[in-house]
């Protein structure tokens, strides 16, 4: 799945979203884009489990893929 962030996203986001990401699954494989300012997730949980670990570190997020 895909995320497109609305907040803007900066390298020394990265272990913060990484993290807020690795709290929903700890499987997950993460990679961020800041040039596209975009998250992948690879996950099997859905994307709406995600967009909750996004809002409580405060970056604004919509699903761009899923």
């Amino acid at each position: 799945m895909k995320f497109s962030m609305k907040t803007e996203i900066r390298a020394d986001d990265l272990p913060t979203i990484e993290h807020a990401m690795k709290s929903v699954d700890p499987d997950a494989k993460i990679a961020v884009d800041v040039g596209t300012q975009s998250v992948s997730v690879d996950s099997w949980l859905m994307p709406e489990e995600f967009l909750v670990a996004f809002h409580d570190e405060n970056y604004d997020v919509g699903i761009a893929e899923w």
